[in-house]
């Protein structure tokens, strides 16, 4: 399973009030749950960041 497949998982099973939660901080920018699904979504540059991000904290 890749990094993206393993995000969704984790997304789709986190309580709704949660997805507004700060997750990580880039370029001193908040980084939320559903900013980093719809930059997943875009397919961004950003996302291949917070994908490794999230990847090393091993929240996903």
């Amino acid at each position: 399973m890749d990094k993206k497949d393993r995000f969704y998982k984790v997304y789709n099973n986190l309580p709704l009030n949660l997805r507004e939660e700060v997750i990580l901080v880039i370029n001193d920018e908040p980084i939320t749950w559903k900013v980093a699904r719809l930059e997943i979504d875009g397919n961004t540059n950003l996302s291949k960041i917070i994908l490794d991000k999230l990847d090393a904290l091993k929240f996903i």
